[in-house]
């Protein structure tokens, strides 16, 4: 889904555009809403005072005084649920935050003319006004508009459950000790009454069941409202994939500029696309939850780079999202850095020089007797280029289920392709071979852009598969491309490789450092790092940017999301 974004001014201490003054208005605006709230709550709790009241009893009766303590309690509840949404400059918070407010002065007054009370909430009320162009951030309109739909029938349910109920349970109430038959009229009123005065009419049930009947009434409200709120301040969901265009558009871009493997990455379905305002960048990004996670840095001119993260920031911030980097490139975590972005290394991609690259010496005897063992009992390393022929995907499809079942796990999305035949049919292909023409194994690989260099995505092969296997596939691709004159060899991110090891490594680099070290049996990263290390590759660091330790969190499950393709259970089991 392509989104534009206005070209918006420059913070270099805070991935945040607003001025400071604004930024402590937003932050004070939201305390004092969590302090209404707390005021509103016991307000509501303790009694007028009778100097101020005695006068109100002229223009209010019983019923409506005490109603307005139910409304302040209602308005402090929901009052204390919105101060965070504000503090996330959401716009329909503020416009149900001015709603409340307005209830709470008319309830102050009428229940106890509680006069400071209702200053404060005038105060709050002015302050929210002022900085109305400060929330900006949307909700989801899908789930604003069932929000709506869901309170609305939610009182006519409610009200229509609590009239029959009262109407055909006759002799189950009394009210001031005296039992009674409701009217259809009655019915209706009692109902009301339920939700608007504090002792409910007098209403007093005879029987068990009429007690549970009166509770399910107050559950049946509460559940609901509470449910209408959260779809109210939902943040924005990505229900459509990015159309034709954008993706035509993303390629064009993708194409002229793209580096690494994680360009091609950029062009999956699985991905959305943001262009920066000049449209010479493009941000290929996946939204989970409040998080949106960019898969490496924007793509497009050198120049671009620093408009496109601020637009795309500002793009994520207006939709209630957390912006976050993943596999972010040492040359740039610098400008990161100079806009106020936190940084964690993630993992080290293992490259081979190919230009240097030979099976000779001690340290590579394991992969020539691989080689010789293997090639002795008829295994051979077939290279296929893109175009793939649509017969290979019918040989190959067998190998990769067998695959994915041996792990008991599923296609891993994001940072990774998956056996898809569009996907695939632009890859180079390599498979083994054994003497019988039957395939074992097979991997494909990414060709860079403006780089002669290939990039490892998906390794499969047989269970059955002889020991060695691996070695000999990727021994001899690497004879292969080196001798079709490209410059290096790409085993792709080893996840948590190298990460939290130094002394002065960040606290949550320690903490991916644990789960290295700890968590083996669940995701064989050690495993999968030590068959990288037997290639003596060249170690380069990848890293995750985001906005701020709160928000880590919401990105990680995000990453998780992202990963799985929202199958969770499935998120520890490697795809290689």
């Amino acid at each position: 889904m392509q989104q534009e974004s206005p070209k918006l001014g420059w913070n270099r201490k805070r991935p945040e555009t607003l001025d400071r003054k604004t930024r402590i208005g937003v932050w004070s605006a939201a305390v004092l809403t969590g302090i209404m709230g707390l005021v509103n709550l016991w307000s509501a709790v303790a009694p007028s005072y009778p100097e101020r009241t005695v006068w109100l009893k002229h223009f209010f009766p019983f019923s409506v005084r005490v109603g307005g303590h139910l409304f302040a309690a209602l308005a402090g509840f929901i009052l204390l649920t919105l101060a965070a949404n504000l503090l996330r400059r959401k716009r329909v918070a503020w416009y149900i935050t001015v709603g409340l407010l307005l209830v709470s002065i008319l309830s102050h007054l009428i229940k106890g003319f509680d006069v400071e009370e209702s200053i404060l909430a005038t105060v709050l009320l002015i302050q929210l006004f002022i900085l109305r162009k400060a929330y900006t951030a949307k909700s989801d309109r899908p789930s604003i508009a069932q929000g709506i739909r869901v309170l609305i029938a939610a009182i006519l349910f409610t009200l229509a459950y609590g009239t029959i109920g009262f109407y055909i349970l006759d002799g189950y109430f009394s009210i001031n000790g005296v039992p009674v038959n409701f009217s259809f009229t009655e019915s209706i009123l009692q109902t009301l009454a339920m939700f608007f005065t504090a002792d409910n009419a007098g209403l007093e049930p005879r029987r068990r069941y009429a007690d549970f009947f009166a509770n399910s009434i107050y559950a049946v409200g509460a559940i609901t409202l509470a449910y209408a709120l959260l779809m109210l301040l939902r943040p924005v969901l990505l229900r459509d994939p990015a159309t034709l265009s954008d993706r035509q558009r993303a390629r064009q871009i993708i194409d002229q500029f793209g580096k690494t493997s994680l360009a091609r990455l950029s062009l999956l379905p699985d991905k959305s696309y943001f262009f920066s305002p000049s449209g010479k960048s493009v941000v290929a990004y996946v939204a989970k939850g409040r998080a949106a996670i960019a898969l490496g840095d924007p793509i497009g001119h050198p120049d671009d780079l620093k408009e496109a993260i601020v637009s795309f920031q500002q793009f994520c911030y207006r939709n209630d999202w957390f912006p976050s980097f993943y596999e972010v490139l040492p040359e740039t975590l610098s400008l990161y850095q100079s806009m106020g972005y936190r940084w964690a290394q993630i993992g080290e991609e293992a490259i081979i020089d190919l230009t240097t690259f030979n099976l000779k010496g001690k340290a590579n005897q394991d992969f020539r007797t691989a080689i010789n063992k293997l090639t002795k009992a008829g295994y051979q390393l077939q290279v296929y280029e893109p175009p793939i022929d649509e017969g290979l995907f019918t040989l190959l499809k067998p190998v990769s289920d067998e695959w994915l079942k041996s792990k008991q796990g599923s296609e891993k999305q994001f940072s990774i392709g998956w056996f898809d035949r569009d996907y695939l049919s632009t890859c180079h292909i390599a498979v083994i071979y054994n003497a019988n023409g039957k395939i074992i194994a097979f991997s494909n690989l990414l060709s860079g852009y403006n780089r002669k260099e290939v990039t490892v995505d998906l390794m499969r092969h047989l269970n059955d598969a002889e020991k060695g296997t691996m070695d000999f596939l990727f021994a001899s691709m690497m004879q292969h491309f080196q001798q079709a004159g490209y410059e290096s060899f790409n085993f792709s991110l080893s996840p948590l490789a190298g990460v939290g090891e130094a002394p002065d490594s960040l606290r949550v680099e320690k903490g991916l450092h644990y789960f290295f070290e700890h968590l083996n049996q669940f995701y064989n990263f050690k495993g999968l790092h030590q068959f990288k290390e037997k290639f003596r590759p060249r170690w380069e660091p990848r890293y995750l940017i985001y906005p701020s330790l709160t928000v880590l969190p919401d990105i990680a499950v995000g990453l998780v999301r992202a990963d799985s393709g929202d199958r969770l259970l499935d998120y520890l089991k490697p795809d290689s």
